[in-house]
């Protein structure tokens, strides 16, 4: 089965089990998500723009990127280079200090690229979050936007609590023991990810991926 089959059966799914999110789905259209295997990219992406509009993200990216040619940088030249010239590109002290820890872990196969896609859940979370830098928030966009698993309910996301709070009618923004509790009544596994996705189209700013104001 296609990831994009994968999709239509997650799609259908929600829609049968839960009548909240059946009207957002039906408004939104066919789920976005889309792969990738760029993941040292996405990693290095996620860590530089952190706390940081999409635009201010994308200037000191492209910073960073023309500083070694316009290329992405291997974890190699990232450990080489001087601190200050990645400082000079708009990255605060602790992100210099976050993308050199990740090239540490990538070099030593702390981390190991190649095997991410065969972790359980669990322990690539616990693998991701082991680099200074990349907490829980993050290791999960990475498991939904690059690795494509559709079990991932992201509870820390700032804008799924919003959305859950405006669809479902809730007085305040739920924590995270609450969204599970939702998930499991309106049986949304093992299509977590998709419903999370839905819910962000249900914001008002109706995003494709969730900004990384989230760590």
């Amino acid at each position: 089965m296609t990831f994009q089959q994968q999709l239509r059966l997650a799609e259908e799914h929600l829609s049968k089990h839960d009548d909240r999110l059946a009207p957002v789905i039906a408004a939104s259209g066919p789920c976005r998500i889309k792969p990738h295997k760029d993941y040292y990219g996405e990693l290095v992406g996620s860590v530089v723009g952190q706390q940081l509009s999409t635009k201010a993200a994308a200037t000191i990216w492209k910073r960073v990127l023309d500083l070694f040619g316009g290329k992405m940088p291997a974890p190699e030249q990232l450990l080489k280079i001087h601190d200050q010239k990645l400082r000079d590109c708009g990255l605060s002290w602790a992100k210099v200090r976050y993308v050199k820890d990740l090239a540490e872990h990538i070099l030593d196969k702390r981390l190991d690229l190649d095997h991410l896609s065969k972790m359980p859940n669990e322990q690539l979370i616990e693998q991701l979050t082991a680099v200074k830098g990349i907490g829980e928030w993050s290791a999960h966009m990475f498991m939904m936007f690059s690795l494509g698993r559709l079990d991932i309910l992201p509870v820390g996301d700032l804008g799924i609590k919003k959305s859950i709070m405006k669809l479902y009618d809730l007085d305040k923004m739920p924590e995270p023991a609450q969204i599970i509790t939702l998930a499991n009544e309106n049986n949304w596994h093992p299509y977590e990810s998709v419903a999370a996705w839905y819910l962000w189209q249900n914001l008002d700013n109706n995003p494709e991926k969730p900004s990384r104001h989230n760590t």
